[in-house]
């Protein structure tokens, strides 16, 4: 997501990025891969399972998912994938926003 984050800023949107994962690791990840998006901790899970995607794979983790927010706050797409490696292409998440 690193490589295509300026595609998303120049829209002016913003990407995050959510990991169910105590926060030092999610900060490891983040130097890492330097994104430059916020990556977020969410050690309990409950974000994960408020919007439905912890442990669909039977993983105790979150699915790989996108979600497309309004400037309101509404869900106006979703993506969930069914495989740790199953993403949308950044095109199809691009031609989503509203």
């Amino acid at each position: 997501m690193q490589g295509s984050y300026p595609q998303f800023t120049a829209l002016g949107v913003e990407v995050v990025a959510l990991a169910v994962a105590p926060r030092a690791s999610v900060r490891s990840v983040q130097s890492t891969v330097r994104a430059e998006y916020p990556m977020l901790a969410d050690r309990n899970h409950q974000v994960a399972e408020a919007y439905g995607v912890y442990n669909l794979l039977g993983d105790e983790l979150a699915a790989p998912s996108v979600f497309v927010v309004d400037g309101s706050g509404y869900i106006v797409w979703s993506y969930v994938g069914t495989e740790p490696q199953d993403r949308p292409a950044v095109a199809d998440i691009l031609a989503q926003l509203p």
